[in-house]
């Protein structure tokens, strides 16, 4: 189906994730946004040109990934003469799983790829050649050695110049949605307030730093974790950490730390999971810091500049027992969290929708099915398996010809 984007489309027997609860209602959308059929009808007096059967399929937002740093045999951090060709690919294939918008992730890396690599991948607009591009998420090269996961330790750099360390690093910010940095680093403070100025989400992780460091980060406009557990201290009952955001006390009223967090079923134990949901529900969203390897068999791979096995459901630095990203897609992501936490349909969802579109701000055209956002939307079955994926209210991938039934007027 390829609907003429001014045709008025009524998405009948249904259930949709709307306003936190999954409700018995009909989805219009016009012009690739969700309309109100109350005002239209009201203020037009016009009748939907076409009207979907979905046979009681479930609804819910587009699933909304924040860092995946490739798949499908593409690592957004190597170096390719074929970069827009890539990030295509991968643009593509994560419509399979549910995915209508990303953000491409890049590793520490040296200067000139981030040079080469950054001003071609723009943000743009989804649809049947794949999902929408927020922005890129920047994780490193300001990161700490001591928790380097993956990241190149010889790429690692301080932020000794503050601000001009990082635009002579990157060269443009032009299409930088996030930026992971190590909170502890000289000047890191002053960065963060310049960034965030630039309207840049800056998250904290590859970290050792301390509760403080933390808090000082955020009172200068830090908003995120990245990856909760992974790639920081540990908790500790004397000095909790970066984890200890989650519950303190000098969090500005008002403001939400956000913290991504990845429930593959291996980087995350379900314990730690229940203890981070039932801890800050409201700050948690689902990444799945996916690596090339997603959609491949096993064997060895790339991530940055580090060669990566694949072995089982897991990837490793070669040669050795170090995790290094994971191989699950977001569909996947969600139904272990649900699983794991033993949480709602509705929370499940939201962790991979709402929550993340509202850690970068973009919660009124992104992860949500009120009127006037952006028709971005999956079928799911009871099991959350994804069934077809819609962008801007056309089909865009299906899994079966058969899940719903257009009638035409």
């Amino acid at each position: 189906m390829n609907p003429s984007s001014s045709k008025t489309i009524q998405f009948s027997n249904c259930r949709l994730l709307r306003h936190h609860k999954i409700i018995l209602d009909d989805l219009w959308v016009r012009n690739g946004k969700v309309i109100n059929p109350e005002k239209v009808f009201f203020d037009e007096k016009i009748f939907p040109d076409v009207v979907i059967d979905c046979k009681g399929v479930l609804i819910s937002p587009g699933f909304v990934e924040l860092q995946i740093n490739g798949g499908f045999g593409v690592d957004f951090s190597q170096e390719s003469e074929n970069v827009e060709e890539d990030v295509r690919k991968v643009s593509k294939g994560l419509l399979a799983h549910g995915v209508t918008a990303f953000c491409p992730t890049l590793v520490t890396s040296p200067k000139h790829v981030y040079h080469k690599v950054i001003p071609r991948i723009k943000k743009q607009a989804g649809g049947k050649h794949g999902a929408t591009i927020l922005g890129l998420h920047i994780e490193g090269p300001y990161i700490n050695k001591e928790k380097k996961g993956a990241h190149p330790p010889e790429y690692i750099r301080d932020l000794d110049e503050g601000m001009h360390s990082v635009l002579d690093m990157y060269g443009s910010l032009e299409d930088v949605k996030i930026l992971t940095l190590a909170p502890e680093l000289s000047r890191a403070p002053e960065v963060i307030e310049e960034l965030t100025k630039l309207g840049i989400t800056v998250s904290v992780g590859h970290s050792i730093g301390n509760l403080s460091d933390g808090e000082l980060a955020v009172k200068h406009g830090a908003t995120m974790i990245t990856h909760l557990f992974n790639a920081m201290l540990p908790f500790h009952h004397r000095d909790p950490g970066l984890v200890g955001l989650l519950t303190s006390d000098q969090i500005p009223e008002g403001k939400t730390i956000y913290f991504g967090i990845i429930s593959d079923g291996i980087h995350t134990h379900p314990t730690a999971l229940r203890i981070a949901h039932r801890t800050h529900p409201d700050g948690l969203f689902l990444v799945t810091d996916a690596i090339s390897a997603l959609g491949l068999e096993e064997g060895t791979h790339y991530i940055g500049q580090l060669g990566i096995d694949v072995r089982g459901d897991s990837a490793y630095i070669t040669g050795t027992n170090t995790l290094c990203g994971s191989i699950s897609s977001m569909n996947i992501c969600v139904q272990i969290f649900k699983k794991s936490t033993s949480c709602s349909t509705v929370t499940a969802l939201e962790a991979a929708t709402l929550h993340p579109a509202r850690a970068i701000n973009m919660s009124k055209q992104k992860g949500t099915l009120d009127f006037d956002a952006d028709a971005d939307f999956i079928f799911l079955d009871d099991d959350l398996n994804v069934l077809s994926t819609w962008i801007s209210g056309e089909c865009v991938y299906e899994k079966f010809n058969n899940s719903y039934e257009i009638k035409k007027f």
